[in-house]
């Protein structure tokens, strides 16, 4: 909203000084018998007068005054998440320096800005975040950021009702972990192509093609986790971790999916929740479960001696990427490297058939 509609203007201001002199005037005269002085009802009609403009004051930079950008020069794009700002370095490509938030291994739930943080994003140009709660703790700093005049946009915005889970047991709170559905993230690829173009309208070409070209990219791992989780069989696809990050993955792909936590790691999980898993594993004869790079496996431990305990033996699958992504300049430091490491990791643990290295051969070997 334009700062203006919530101030004056100067005919306004004249009018209702006028009004409040008159009626001070009134009420200083029956009241006070003509006490004021005429020099001293001149400083009554400043003080009218600064008030209003006192409180017509606003700290925030209107859209209209946000800085031009020069098309030949690159503009600085703030991103929260490894999986965010893969998006956004795919559609903007040259045209944007992407400086990420939380680096490998970092909860997002948990996650809080540092001076440092905070620093990087008043100096950005654009800031750009994942939503539907993700970044619950860093809520406070993004909205400053939109009041001191930042474009400030969440990739989730705009997604359709129908793709968001709610999960049962946390009232409205939403599911945030979108990415695990390719399908749907690529529906926050648009979403990113339409935030930049009209952000930056002189490269709206640009960010469409390179959209167009990553599509493409996205649509072949889509497949490729369809396949793969398809060829694990069918009493053992089940997919148990550390916290209830892959809901939206194990819809999109047909595999059961249970876990220590729920969808947010800001609470422990009781001594109830992990026997029901326990128990869970023994009756079905699961044989691996998987730890994830940005949760402690601490429970998953206790997991394991419970199920031994009751003479099944379950090994760790492997480790997933969850809530970040791998090694920056790593395979896995891509969203479609850290998809592909999850997909091929959990068939391979469960039974299935796939390329040892992956897709595209470009797994390393844990």
């Amino acid at each position: 909203m334009d700062s203006t509609e919530n101030c004056l203007n100067s005919k306004e201001i004249s009018e209702v000084a006028g009004l409040i002199f008159k009626e001070f005037c009134k009420n200083a005269l029956s009241s006070l018998n003509l006490y004021f002085s005429g020099l001293q009802m001149k400083h009554a009609v400043a003080l009218c007068f600064l008030l209003l403009l006192c409180g017509c004051q606003d700290n925030s930079q209107p859209e209209a005054n946000r800085p031009q950008l020069d098309p030949s020069k690159q503009y600085q794009a703030v991103v929260t998440t490894g999986m965010v700002g893969d998006l956004v370095r795919h559609v903007a490509a040259e045209h944007a320096e992407v400086i990420g938030l939380m680096g490998e291994g970092v909860d997002p739930h948990l996650f809080r800005p540092t001076a440092a943080d905070n620093g990087k994003m008043m100096n950005a140009d654009i800031i750009i975040y994942s939503g539907l709660m993700l970044e619950g703790p860093l809520q406070p700093a993004l909205e400053q950021a939109s009041k001191r005049g930042k474009t400030v946009a969440s990739v989730t915005e705009n997604l359709p009702q129908n793709t968001v889970r709610f999960p049962d047991g946390f009232g409205h709170h939403p599911d945030p972990h979108v990415w695990g559905d390719i399908k749907t993230w690529t529906l926050c690829l648009d979403q990113v192509v339409d935030v930049l173009s009209k952000f930056d309208p002189d490269h709206a070409e640009d960010y469409k093609k390179n959209a167009a070209v990553y599509r493409d990219e996205l649509q072949e791992i889509d497949s490729y986790a369809r396949k793969a989780i398809a060829s694990i069989p069918e009493d053992r696809r089940y997919l148990v971790t550390a916290h209830d990050a892959f809901e939206y993955f194990a819809s999109a792909y047909k595999i059961q999916v249970k876990s220590v936590q729920g969808i947010s790691t800001e609470s422990d999980p009781g001594v109830q929740d992990i026997n029901e898993l326990v128990d869970f594993l023994v009756e079905n004869k699961i044989p691996a479960i998987f730890v994830e790079a940005t949760v402690n496996s601490a429970n998953l431990q206790a997991v394991i001696e419970g199920a031994k305990q009751q003479d099944w033996e379950v090994i760790i699958g492997g480790m997933l990427y969850s809530d970040s992504l791998g090694t920056p300049g790593t395979y896995e430091g891509t969203y479609i490297g850290m998809m592909d490491s999850n997909i091929t990791t959990i068939t391979r643990a469960l039974g299935g058939t796939v390329p040892q290295k992956g897709l595209h051969g470009k797994l390393r070997i844990r």
